[in-house]
């Protein structure tokens, strides 16, 4: 009837959405509504507008061959679940290859409010180790006999970093890694992707502190070995049946603006390995292919003037309005970097990050969760100011009108921990046309990052040679 009005839960029920979805809808004026008091009344022509606007993909199978009252279910699209969603760069890259997100999963309060504010009708869930299989199957609408296509996720990667304590499987973060192999082992998607740092490449299943390494010590045991975290996940998922390829990737090959590596593992149910991602760029037009976007063709036609950045102490300005595009502390006359750099100009290491500007012409370093750290600084070329929000967006390639949630501190954050949205679209595009039986264009000896032997077959060679002579030691 016209001009009916309907509530949140007759919504809900109507476009087969949880009383929440609706609501975040409604919330984000993604649904015409009114709110009365503290609920939403939403007009029934607004709704059947959005029904038939904003499919979720789901149509029943109209094969005559099945029974007259089955409900099997079909998608117009792969379905993807996510885990570990943060900000959703690797989810929009993958949507950009084809797939459909049904659910995501994700503890951090801020990012939980950038999903719901720009994904409102999306499942959400939060912590995976409070969700069974079955669980996140409902949560997703999707029934126990629905084949789901693809899970993605990037669990923490604090417990591999080289910069932290590198606990591994003993950090809780670590736990919830495995966690996440469970989940995958338990929901058998047809492929998964596991997004991680390079340290996981080095990373032991047992972290031994180095001040108690030495002649003093004991000698290292076989689960202190280098390799050995990544080593028996990649087993874990090669005995239940699924085929594994990795790398480490450069990101600028794969038209982001910035120089960014992550090992990105992707499993196949069918037991075959995956080619490794295509390239689509090169650092100088090797193979063909166009040159590494640079930061000045990311920032084009924006507000440079953007007020949305924190700002470095006056102290560092002083050394900064000494310095130009693409120059850091080096830069500066020798008597200028002792009293610029302190007691850090005697230490070691090679200190990039510390009072760093960006080239016009070369992509951005990787972004950090905080753009004026002393040791990692992100100034902008010219502006006596770090990066901004909007510029920390352009670079991590997501949509200007996508809405990161939170405080400022957050929204760098969120940022600087998500898979930039080029890097996704590579991964989701080399799984969508191995589902399709595509061809993936490979280039023979290409350079996938700065560093070497860090694909499965050579990675996995060394490790295990490494790890068969220490058994012959012992």
């Amino acid at each position: 009837m016209k001009g009916t009005k309907l509530t949140v839960k007759e919504v809900a029920t109507e476009l087969d959405l949880t009383p929440q979805q609706v609501r975040n809808l409604c919330r984000y004026d993604k649904l015409p509504s009114e709110k009365l008091g503290n609920s939403w009344i939403i007009n029934e022509e607004e709704v059947q507008y959005y029904k038939s606007n904003h499919s979720c993909g789901i149509t029943e199978d109209k094969n005559l061959s099945q029974p007259k009252n089955s409900n099997i279910i079909s998608f117009n699209e792969p379905i993807a679940l996510s885990f570990f969603t943060g900000a959703m760069g690797l989810d929009l890259g993958i949507e950009k290859a084809g797939f459909k997100t049904l659910l995501a999963c994700e503890v951090d309060k801020a990012s939980r409010k950038t999903i719901a504010r720009n994904k409102p009708e999306m499942a959400l869930i939060g912590d995976i180790r409070d969700y069974s299989a079955n669980e996140i199957r409902k949560k997703a609408g999707l029934t126990n006999s629905d084949d789901i296509d693809l899970i993605i996720g990037g669990p923490p990667c604090q417990a591999f970093s080289t910069a932290g304590k590198r606990k591994g499987f003993e950090d809780e973060r670590g736990n919830v890694f495995l966690t996440f192999i469970d989940r995958i082992l338990e929901l058998r998607p047809k492929y998964a992707v596991i997004e991680n740092v390079r340290g996981i490449l080095s990373a032991p299943l047992i972290h031994r502190p180095h001040n108690q390494r030495g002649e003093e010590f004991d000698e290292l045991k076989f689960s202190e070995l280098k390799g050995g975290a990544l080593l028996n996940i990649v087993n874990i998922l090669r005995d239940s049946g699924y085929g594994v390829s990795f790398n480490l990737y450069n990101a600028a090959n794969f038209g982001t603006p910035q120089k960014r590596e992550r090992v990105i593992i992707i499993a196949s149910r069918t037991g075959e390995k995956l080619p490794y991602l295509t390239p689509t760029h090169s650092e100088n037009g090797e193979f063909g292919l166009p040159e590494w976007k640079d930061f000045k063709s990311a920032v084009q036609n924006m507000d440079e003037d953007s007020k949305n950045h924190v700002n470095f102490p006056e102290k560092r300005l002083k050394y900064y309005r000494m310095l130009g595009p693409g120059q850091y502390w080096k830069n500066l006359p020798i008597e200028i970097q002792k009293e610029a750099m302190g007691k850090s100009f005697y230490s070691g290491g090679g200190k990039t990050g510390f009072l760093r500007r960006l080239a016009w012409d070369k992509p951005s370093p990787t972004l950090v969760t905080h753009p004026a750290m002393p040791a990692t600084d992100l100034a902008h070329p010219e502006k006596d100011r770090p990066l901004t929000v909007e510029e920390y967006k352009r670079i991590q390639q997501f949509p200007d009108d996508w809405v990161i949630e939170g405080s400022l501190i957050e929204q760098y954050r969120q940022i600087g921990n998500a898979v930039p949205v080029g890097l996704g679209k590579a991964v989701g595009k080399a799984i969508y046309n191995h589902m399709n039986n595509i061809s993936s264009k490979q280039y023979s000896g290409f350079k996938y990052s700065r560093y070497n032997k860090t694909d499965d077959i050579q990675w996995e060679l060394q490790t295990c040679k490494a790890m068969n002579q220490f058994k012959m030691v012992i």
